[in-house]
C-alpha cells in the first residue's frame, strides 16, 4: 500500500507589518494545542479544532489588534491552511471525505469536507446579525466564515458548513468549528483499504 513519506507534520511562519505568525502542527496528533494568537475567542476556537480534529497544534501569533483582530485571525488562518497542505503531503492513503453534524445546546452545525485539492467553500444558515456580533469582546462574527475561506483557499479543501439552528453567537460560532474538525477528522484519516491517492485522476 502507497502512504506519504515521513510523518504528516508541517511548520510554517508568515510575517507582514500586520501580524507575525509561527504555526506547527502534526496531523496524527492526539488534540494536543497550544494556542496564543492574542484573540481569546479565537484560542478558543482553534484550541476545540485541534481536540476534535485530533491536531496536535502549535500556534504563535502578534499584530495590530489594537487597529482590529481581524489582520491577526486572518493571517493564523492562512498559515493554518498553508500548513494542513503541506502537512497532507501527496494525499495518499487518505479517506478523503468527511462529515459532522456537531450540536452546543441550542446550536446545531453540519460540516462535510473534501480534500479535494480545489478550494471552495460553501456557507450558509447564521443568523441575521451575527456578522456583527463582538465574541468575546474581541473577535467579529464575520471573522468565522471568513477564517473558513481562508483555511479552505490555502489547504485546498472543499468545504461546506451549515448552521442548522442556534440563538447563542458563542455557541454557533463553536459549533461550527467543532463540525468542521470532525470533518475534518475522518477526511485526513488514513483509511487501510486506500490504495495511492483516492481520485480517478490519480491526483488530489
Amino acid at each position: 500500500m502507497t502512504r506519504s513519506a515521513g510523518p504528516r507534520t508541517a511548520s510554517v511562519r508568515r510575517a507582514t507589518s500586520e501580524s507575525t505568525v509561527e504555526l506547527e502542527l502534526d496531523l496524527d496528533g492526539s488534540g494536543r494545542s497550544h494556542i496564543d494568537t492574542t484573540v481569546p475567542f479565537f484560542d478558543h476556537l482553534l484550541t476545540a479544532f485541534a481536540k476534535h480534529s485530533l491536531t496536535d497544534l502549535t500556534v504563535r501569533a502578534s499584530g495590530d489588534t489594537d487597529i482590529d483582530a481581524h489582520h491577526t485571525v486572518e493571517d493564523v488562518a492562512i498559515v493554518l491552511g498553508q500548513a494542513i497542505r503541506e502537512a497532507l503531503g501527496d494525499k495518499s492513503g487518505i479517506s478523503r471525505y468527511g462529515d459532522a453534524l456537531v450540536p452546543l445546546d441550542e446550536a446545531l452545525a453540519q460540516a462535510v469536507v473534501d480534500i479535494s485539492g480545489r478550494p471552495y467553500l460553501v456557507h450558509s444558515g447564521e443568523p441575521a446579525g451575527f456578522e456583527l456580533h463582538l465574541i468575546g469582546g474581541h473577535f467579529t462574527g464575520s471573522l468565522v466564515r471568513h477564517t473558513f475561506e481562508a483555511i479552505a483557499f490555502h489547504a485546498g479543501l472543499t468545504v461546506h458548513v451549515t448552521v442548522l439552528a442556534g440563538r447563542d453567537p458563542h455557541h454557533i460560532a463553536e459549533a461550527e468549528y467543532k463540525a468542521f474538525a470532525r470533518a475534518f477528522r475522518q477526511a485526513k484519516a488514513l483509511d487501510p483499504l486506500v490504495e495511492g491517492v483516492p481520485s480517478t485522476k490519480g491526483a488530489l
